[in-house]
């Protein structure tokens, strides 16, 4: 081994940040390990035994545990099976001296990502862990993009050069560094998570994922899954939010309409940063920054009892409010040939004109929806190739507008479109809209294209 330290590879980025828990009842052989490892990672710890391992365990989260097999006392097999069923998930490289049938069954049964046959060389045990937090990030980045999609306008910047919004900007610099919660304030589509994400992408965590989740959007049980992660029956963890968001930022909205019996465990969260899974025996530890946002009057829910007010002063550290469009007219005309272009690109359609009549009549309107009726009001005109004429043309726009044609028609219209720049493909045109192949197929029997 010693001929090998010589030969280091170059640093893989996969070992940045991770954390490490080395277990191994040879002090020679955990000294070894963490001197190899410890340049390149967050963290790294040791522990001499099983029992070691467990308390280290309960105190702090790993990306990775390297474990030797055979020890005294239990073997690292039996070890890892009884935490396994406790609720133990991360990554486990297991070490051993003998590469034999019946040890590799057993090390799959409990879910060994992979093996280190001694003796071993400073690139093979450096290959190993990269492979193994590699696996590791692949399996997070694959989960977080499906609650990605979702929220693809928030990948921009924080727009508008407004007094209003230099305010929000100036707060959101303040705040960045900081560890304190955020509670995002204002009417629906004044760009909450938006700002949300912004101050993330300004914080030490900005490389950490963002994970942003609708606590309205779902029942009890499935929140419960969803936010907290759960336990299948063959005791594979599917990590939730929470879990997906360690060491990075989690954005949780609308969490007064959550139920009170989430509430409560929510608070525990906050309280004791662990979670517990749904069916699961241990608590994880974690790292998360929490962002919470509501259009709702947080005081007046936890008048009514429909908040639990000890979650609502937890929460309520600092207030960020997001000014309503018309309190910020002077953004309409960027924040409109912003969405114009990005629609006419994106879409594969002409850019409409935004002539000064046009823009006069945008900036009439009061927009009761804010920035995400504005965004739809120009997606649906590229989509139709004008302007509705309470906005094109002579007369102030009338509140409560209704579109020239049905949704649905807009709807035909632009899957068509999309068929049409697929050359036919349904699959195709099915994967660039982000819906299934037999929701193209019910839509086109639907419009007699069948």
């Amino acid at each position: 081994m010693k001929d090998g330290m010589t030969d280091q590879p170059s640093i893989p980025s996969a070992l940045d940040g991770a954390s490490i828990l080395v277990v191994d009842d040879e002090p020679g052989m955990r000294h070894f390990m963490s001197k190899v490892l410890a340049p390149k990672m967050r963290r790294v710890e040791q522990a001499a035994g099983p029992r070691e391992a467990s308390m280290k365990l309960d105190e702090a989260h790993f990306d990775l545990v390297i474990l030797d097999n055979v020890m005294p006392g239990q073997t690292g097999l039996d070890w890892l099976a009884e935490q396994r069923r406790k609720g133990f998930f991360a990554d486990v490289i297991l070490v051993t001296a003998y590469a034999d049938l019946e040890t590799a069954i057993a090390a799959l049964r409990a879910g060994v990502s992979d093996f280190l046959l001694k003796p071993f060389r400073v690139n093979q045990i450096l290959g190993a862990v990269e492979r193994a937090l590699d696996r590791k990030r692949l399996r997070r980045d694959n989960r977080l993009l499906q609650h990605r999609l979702s929220a693809l306008d928030g990948q921009g910047q924080l727009l508008g050069a407004s007094a209003p919004m230099l305010q929000v900007r100036q707060m959101l610099q303040r705040l960045a560094p900081l560890p304190t919660p955020v509670l995002f304030t204002g009417q629906s589509g004044t760009g909450k998570e938006l700002a949300a994400r912004h101050l993330h992408a300004q914080s030490p965590r900005a490389d950490q994922p963002f994970v942003a989740m609708n606590c309205g959007a779902l029942d009890e049980a499935s929140l419960a899954r969803e936010l907290f992660g759960w336990i299948d029956d063959d005791q594979v963890l599917h990590p939730g939010m929470l879990l997906l968001a360690d060491q990075g930022t989690l954005f949780l909205d609308e969490v007064a309409q959550m139920p009170d019996a989430m509430q409560v465990a929510l608070l525990r969260v906050l309280e004791d940063a662990r979670v517990r899974p749904v069916g699961g025996e241990r608590e994880i530890p974690l790292d998360v920054r929490f962002l919470f946002a509501t259009n709702a009057d947080l005081g007046a829910a936890v008048n009514a009892g429909k908040m639990r007010a000890d979650l609502y002063h937890r929460i309520n550290v600092v207030q960020v409010n997001l000014p309503p469009l018309a309190d910020r007219a002077e953004d309409i005309t960027e924040l409109a040939a912003l969405f114009m272009d990005r629609f006419a690109t994106t879409l594969s359609m002409p850019a409409l004109d935004l002539d000064g009549e046009t823009l006069l009549n945008l900036h009439r309107y009061d927009w009761p929806g804010n920035v995400r009726e504005l965004k739809n009001l120009i997606e649906r005109s590229v989509i139709l190739g004008a302007f509705p004429p309470e906005f094109a043309g002579g007369d102030p726009p009338v509140q409560g507008h209704q579109a020239i044609d049905d949704l649905e028609q807009v709807v035909q219209r632009h899957v068509m479109h999309v068929l049409d720049q697929s050359g036919g493909n349904r699959a195709e045109a099915a994967r660039r809209l982000g819906v299934s192949r037999k929701t193209i197929d019910r839509k086109l029997v639907l419009w007699g294209r069948g």
